[in-house]
């Protein structure tokens, strides 16, 4: 199968499924948890940084958030997994249950018809199998995604310094304002509001990481 042809499939599938809109909501959702996770991790360091009673490295905060980073994601995969895959087994079951109580209602008319009926379910079936393994990837993923952006500074220098963590919330603040905006476009409108929304989640964060630290 060409490469278009398959595209093409993969679009079928998703307006089956309701893929987009079950991916949009997960990506947020993951996206944005990852993003405080993270927020947490780089507040608590910064707290024991300010106290000057660590000597962290950069590689230290990095290697601890992308530990955190990828347990949220195989968490995210795993759980997604199971759960999606039951859901949309117990979607089928019931379908199927319905069409044999319309089957039995009403009589099919010709061998034709009946199995253009039964070759309609076999690609029902394909398209929830897809869409429940590209919604456990994008659960899996965006919470890894919004973890490790804030993280990128402290790729940089071999001591821990004040402007490794400025960077680290600049990122944050941008990543937090890019969910809000896409949140926004979503909705249809008030994107400036679930921008400030989403930093203010952020600003809360670290001033209970202070408040803990105190």
């Amino acid at each position: 199968m060409k490469i278009k042809e398959k595209i093409q499939l993969w679009k079928q599938y998703s307006k089956m499924s309701d893929l987009a809109e079950i991916a949009r909501r997960k990506f947020f959702n993951n996206c944005f948890d990852g993003a405080l996770t993270c927020a947490g991790i780089v507040s608590g360091v910064f707290i024991i940084f300010l106290a000057h009673s660590s000597n962290f490295a950069p590689k230290d905060v990095t290697i601890t958030g992308f530990a955190t980073a990828l347990a949220i994601g195989i968490s995210g995969l795993w759980g997604a997994f199971l759960s999606e895959e039951a859901e949309r087994h117990k979607k089928m079951i019931d379908m199927n249950k319905e069409m044999a109580i319309i089957e039995d209602v009403e009589e099919i008319k010709n061998e034709k018809s009946y199995n253009k009926k039964k070759k309609e379910t076999p690609l029902l079936e394909k398209a929830e199998n897809f869409a429940t393994i590209i919604a456990s990837l994008v659960d899996g993923g965006a919470p890894v995604l919004g973890s490790s952006l804030p993280l990128i500074p402290f790729f940089f220098g071999i001591s821990l310094s004040f402007i490794h963590f400025i960077f680290s919330y600049i990122i944050l603040a941008g990543l937090l304002i890019y969910l809000g905006i896409f949140l926004g476009k979503i909705s249809g409108g008030g994107r400036a509001k679930y921008a400030i929304h989403l930093v203010t989640a952020g600003i809360v964060t670290l001033l209970v990481s202070i408040l803990l630290g105190i």
